[in-house]
């Protein structure tokens, strides 16, 4: 398994004892290069001495040496500066485009690290190693942990970025598509998304006031305040209720002013979820925050800890959802304010991304890691993910953990990429004796 092959070369986990090339050349790997995720070679800059001399340059791996050929290596010049083919099988001599024939290793994969790996692939448990989690070293953990949060953060930033694009580079606008998409929380966060960058806040900036006429536009947009847009069996109950007539009022009115479009309503999703998190609470509850002014883009950058964006998140929907769930249904008094646990997602999934976009955006390191220490502060989210790898015996401790281990399990272990996992690679070097073995400074 080729894939396998450049995992053993990688992390030197070839057996012990002298490497010589097809033509019997002596050769000592100084370094194995770094892996090249793109078009080219497999391994750019590494480092060879063959036979007493120190080569500098590319490394091309396969399973069996014509594959070069297969592939047209040898009408590439992106190919022309390897210095090394490493092979699990040796078919034949392999060429560059100028003639030059380019030296051969023939290296197997160990038969403990070819077990391990097919142990961690047959395995249909989550996490595939939690057999092995807990004789992880504390280095291996801390340090891999460390990468996770900082890779989940720079993806977020990354999204983040196009979307202030997008939105033609205002940030303030960017900062309430995502605190929109946190509001969400998971099922319908696509969705608000969406329904955010339909928001012309420049246009509800001028209702900011009257609250009402907030809550009309966010829940007209969302095309939640035409009648059709409810279930039947619910639909005349809808239309006949005095708040929701109000709002719909309200909502013409606006929609004709401001050329309003609302989007298409289907794509909110209410099945499995509990009353408190449907989207028109969520919704009145961010048209109240939205109407009080506590949080900006500035409000956020200028709080110093976890406690005062607690306190600035707070927020409950308009008095009529204190009393409903759905228009013209009405319910036991409930206290709908957003509580401590839904304050802290919010600071996980959009403040502290926005804060670590920001900062880079405006090269202000103090944003990063205020960021950063956000994250250390709160408590870790509790979820399957979390859970599970607390019952593999490891230590989940705050919110840093916790977004390390959602990363883990969506880019590493749900596509069984333990080749690139810390763990897996710690599972894969527990048997067998190999070459002096260090851990990668990074993920790739």
């Amino acid at each position: 398994m080729e894939r396998l092959l450049h995992y053993v070369w990688q992390h030197r986990l070839y057996p012990l004892g002298p490497l010589c090339t097809t033509r019997g050349v002596t050769v000592e790997v100084v370094n194995p290069g770094l892996p090249n995720t793109d078009a080219g070679p497999d391994f750019f800059n590494a480092q060879v001495k063959m036979g007493g001399q120190l080569l500098v340059g590319n490394v091309e791996i396969h399973t069996v040496s014509t594959e070069w050929f297969r592939h047209g290596h040898d009408h590439d010049p992106r190919y022309d500066n390897v210095i090394l083919h490493v092979v699990e099988r040796d078919d034949g001599p392999v060429t560059t485009q100028s003639g030059r024939e380019v030296p051969q290793v023939v290296i197997g994969v160990p038969a403990e690290v070819e077990e391990n790996y097919n142990a961690l692939m047959r395995e249909q448990a989550f996490p595939p190693c939690h057999r092995h989690v807990e004789q992880l070293d504390a280095l291996t953990v801390r340090g891999w942990l460390d990468a996770l949060v900082a890779e989940r953060l720079e993806e977020k930033t990354e999204r983040i970025a196009l979307l202030a694009d997008r939105l033609g580079g205002d940030w303030e606008a960017a900062f309430f598509a995502t605190l929109a998409r946190a509001f969400g929380f998971g099922l319908n966060g696509d969705a608000f998304e969406r329904w955010a960058e339909r928001i012309p806040l420049m246009a509800v900036g001028k209702h900011r006031d009257n609250a009402l006429q907030v809550e009309a536009f966010f829940l007209g947009q969302a095309g939640m305040l035409c009648g059709e847009a409810w279930p039947e069996r619910l639909r005349e109950q809808v239309e006949k209720d005095a708040y929701f007539q109000q709002l719909a009022g309200e909502y013409r009115f606006l929609a004709h002013k401001f050329s309003l479009e609302p989007m298409d309503v289907r794509l909110w999703r209410y099945l499995r979820l509990r009353p408190q998190n449907f989207p028109h609470i969520r919704l009145s509850q961010l048209g109240r925050l939205y109407v009080s002014r506590q949080v900006s883009l500035s409000a956020v950058t200028e709080a110093s800890s976890a406690e005062q964006l607690r306190q600035l998140l707070k927020t409950r929907p308009a008095d009529y959802w204190q009393t409903h769930y759905q228009f013209g249904m009405e319910s036991a008094p409930s206290d709908k304010r957003l509580g401590r646990d839904a304050a802290d997602a919010l600071i996980i999934n959009a403040v502290v991304p926005t804060l670590f976009a920001y900062g880079r955006h405006r090269r202000k390191d103090a944003l990063c890691e205020r960021a950063l220490t956000l994250l250390a502060e709160l408590k870790p989210e509790e979820n399957r993910i979390t859970r599970r790898w607390q019952g593999s015996g490891l230590d989940v401790s705050s919110a840093a953990d916790s977004q390390a281990l959602i990363q883990l399990r969506l880019h590493y272990c749900d596509r069984k990429d333990c080749l690139r996992c810390r763990f897996g690679w710690a599972y894969m070097k527990a048997t067998g004796i190999y070459h002096t073995l260090q851990e990668p400074e990074n993920n790739e």
